[in-house]
Order: C-alpha cells, then sequence, then structure tokens
C-alpha cells in the first residue's frame, strides 16, 4: 500500500522558517514508523535529519510528534493511523536543530539535577538487600527510558520554561521510593519546589503517551502526598 508522509523540515542554517515536505512510501500496515522514515531518507531523501538507535523502544532516541502526539517512531505502525497523511513533527518545547532532531541538553541537565543515583552515608562494603516489597514501590518507575515524551507533551512546559518537567519528577520518584537512598528528605525538598512537583495540575498527557506505561501523574501525586505527610509530621 502507499503510505502519504508530511514530514516537518527546518534546517536553521539555511532555511528562513519551517515548512513540510510530503512523502510516498511503498509500506504495509504492520510497518514501523521508523521503517518509513528510513525508507524515506535511504531511498528519497538523505537530508532527512532524525535519531534513531535500538529501533525496539529500549534507547528513547526517535521519540517525535505523530498526528499530533508525542510516540516512539519504532514503536507505532502504519495501521495505527489509516488516514489520508502521516503528520510527523519534532517534539514541543524543545529547540530544533535540524527537521525532527531537537536539542535534549535542557531536558538531560534536569534529570541530573535530581541526582539520579543512590546517595548513601558511606560508601557500602556489599550490594545493599532489597526485598520483593521494597522494590515494588518503584517497579513501574524503573522503566523510563528517557525519550522525552512526557516532558513534550506536558502543558505545563508550554507555559512555564523552569518546570523541572515529568520525566525529571519519575526520577525523583525513584530515589525517593528507594528502599536503598539515604537522601530521602532532602529528595523531598528538593521536590518541594516552586518549579517541582507542584505545577503539575493533571492534565495526564504524559501518562498517555508513555511508550512504557508508566503512571507519571500517579507517581507526581505520590510525591506531593509524601511531602504533605512530611511536612504533618513535623
Amino acid at each position: 500500500m502507499e503510505v502519504q508522509f508530511k514530514i516537518f523540515r527546518y534546517d536553521p542554517a539555511v532555511d528562513p522558517g519551517p515548512y513540510y515536505r510530503r512523502y510516498k512510501v511503498e509500506a504495509r500496515p504492520e510497518d514501523r514508523i521508523l521503517d518509513c522514515l528510513n525508507r524515506i531518507k535511504w531511498e528519497q531523501d538523505g537530508t532527512l535529519s532524525y535519531r534513531m538507535s535500538c529501533a525496539h523502544g529500549v534507547c528513547g532516541s526517535d521519540g517525535m510528534k505523530i498526528n499530533g502526539t508525542c510516540g516512539l517512531a519504532c514503536q507505532k505502525l502504519v495501521k495505527d493511523y489509516m488516514c489520508p497523511e502521516i503528520v510527523l513533527e519534532p517534539l514541543p518545547v524543545f529547540k530544533v536543530l535540524k527537521d525532527l532532531l531537537v536539542d535534549m541538553d535542557s531536558f538531560l541537565q534536569r534529570i541530573n539535577a535530581v541526582k539520579p543515583y543512590l546517595i548513601g552515608d558511606k560508601v557500602p562494603e556489599k550490594e545493599i538487600p532489597q526485598n520483593p516489597e521494597e522494590r515494588k514501590k518503584i517497579d513501574e518507575v524503573v522503566r523510563c527510558i528517557l525519550c522525552a515524551c512526557c516532558t513534550a507533551s506536558c502543558p505545563v512546559m508550554g507555559y512555564n520554561k523552569s518546570y523541572v518537567g515529568p520525566a525529571a519528577i519519575v526520577w525523583m520518584y525513584r530515589y525517593i521510593f528507594d528502599s536503598r537512598d539515604s537522601a530521602h528528605e532532602e529528595r523531598l525538598a528538593q521536590a518541594d519546589d516552586p518549579n517541582g512537583v507542584w505545577p503539575c495540575v493533571n492534565h495526564f498527557e504524559c501518562t498517555r503517551v508513555c511508550p512504557k506505561e508508566i503512571p507519571v501523574t500517579k507517581s507526581i501525586n505520590t510525591i506531593k502526598r509524601e511531602i504533605e505527610r512530611l511536612r504533618t509530621k513535623e
């Protein structure tokens, strides 16, 4: 079958502004959007730019906006979009470097700012044990692959550039509720910031688009309740 794509194009070095270009590709319903992108680049237009790596929904590198919704091109199939044309655009809220390629520096800086590693009182001499019930508390959030789809979809990010964003909060949750971490109150204090968890007003867009089905909004609200519990305790 013939599938028509309408793809966002923009090279800041040479283009006066963004524009769209249409391409036609022969594809099967079960083909991935990424497969079609590769055919376009390899067979029709080598100037097209986008990210990809594992192509199996593990690395999170090929996040983009597909027919208005953020997702991974390697997970979405042609049959998911049985419409006259499939529109591909870069992830919103990020600076476009070229075509579907966006600058992830600010996103990764937000992740690094939450100290995404275990903090302890001293370097352990052996592995820190964790029982199944303790592990269960963080089982869902450890699936995050840093694709940025949640952050790009968050309406709050559109008007509050200082908001840390849902992905960074997922990583906060990962360590706030990890039984092996010793910085519980320190991490909660970081989350309890005007641009921490509180700007979230439960749009649920982050949860809807997460390719790993992480309950992002629920995780944010759980941190809010933990902050309030700590305040009451004090």
